[in-house]
């Protein structure tokens, strides 16, 4: 569970594909179930001892999968901080999206993650969003340059206005990533 006092306020945006630039199968959801069968491919070697987790999954063609409930903490974030906040696990939403740094990601996707965001925000007290490498700079590159923040910017703000009023005060402070 998350710390009592820690609503989820970021969510976090990560990229994967297990082996890497592989997009089919269900190595990534064995992963997060913690049932990946590490002799399956030469890369899960390195994999072996890893336990992580992540809240969503979203895949190339805009399925989301969930793992974690948002009332709980998941380890996808690993030592981070958040404008001088520690221990994002314990504030934050983490999103995969299937894809690696060097790959566009898919319409479908962004189009997922744009609706996803508007639910979260809607639901819990979300006020920033940022990627892997910016909570763990010089650890972590994720979600990569080709993601396009802008786009999931105005993805997100065009998604927003299905949703309460609340929810378009809190694209309007998208403060942390715009370009």
């Amino acid at each position: 569970m998350r710390p009592s006092d820690a609503a989820p306020t970021l969510v976090v945006i990560h990229n994967i594909s297990l082996p890497p630039g592989r997009f089919d199968g269900d190595a990534v959801t064995a992963l997060f179930q913690n049932r990946l069968d590490c002799d399956d491919h030469p890369y899960y070697e390195r994999l072996r001892s890893l336990r992580v987790s992540a809240h969503f999954f979203v895949r190339r063609d805009g399925t989301v999968q969930q793992f974690v409930s948002c009332l709980a903490r998941a380890w996808h974030a690993g030592a981070s901080n958040f404008f001088g906040r520690e221990r994002c696990n314990d504030f934050s939403i983490g999103i995969e999206l299937e894809g690696s740094d060097v790959t566009p990601f898919e319409d479908p996707q962004y189009r997922a993650l744009a609706w996803l965001a508007a639910a979260l925000c809607a639901r819990y007290p979300i006020d920033a969003f940022a990627g892997h490498s910016d909570i763990a700079p010089g650890r972590k590159t994720d979600p990569g340059p080709c993601f396009d923040w802008s786009r999931f910017q105005r993805d997100l703000h065009a998604a927003s206005h299905l949703v309460p009023p609340l929810l378009r005060t809190v694209t309007a402070q998208f403060p942390y990533r715009t370009a």
